[in-house]
């Protein structure tokens, strides 16, 4: 047995953050899983919150995370589905929306052109553009 009575550590380490999973055991023998949190603040100053899980009640806790998990994803799955949904109505709007200009020219006198912007055409005599 280690220090404070410490039988296994992990640890996972984020951007300001540091979780460590330990699995502890009491005076007693009863065997429990320790999940602290420890999180920078301004540098030298550390937040630091624990909770601990008994042995006993671990399947409970485990089947809770379960289903907070799921949630999570099916929620997940849900945003991603709603905007890229949202993202199609607004480039479906945009597009219906779209004007259509017919530019005349001697070669191409029925090619239209799809565009947002008005195109303007030069009001000069062909001889006078060289």
């Amino acid at each position: 047995m280690g220090a404070r009575g410490e039988l296994y550590t992990t640890q996972i380490y984020l951007d300001n953050r540091s979780y460590f999973f330990n699995v502890k055991e009491n005076r007693t023998g009863d065997v429990f899983l320790q999940i602290v949190e420890s999180k920078n603040r301004d540098g030298a100053e550390q937040d630091r919150h624990q909770i601990a899980i008994f042995a006993d009640d671990m399947q409970k806790f485990l089947q809770g995370m379960e289903k907070s998990l799921e949630f999570v994803e099916k929620d997940r799955k849900q945003r991603q589905k709603a905007a890229k949904e949202k993202k199609a109505a607004k480039e479906a709007k945009y597009a219906a929306s779209k004007k259509k200009y017919v530019v005349k020219s001697e070669k191409n006198s029925d090619k239209v052109k799809k565009t947002g912007r008005i195109h303007v055409v030069s009001k000069r005599p062909e001889s006078m553009e060289k």
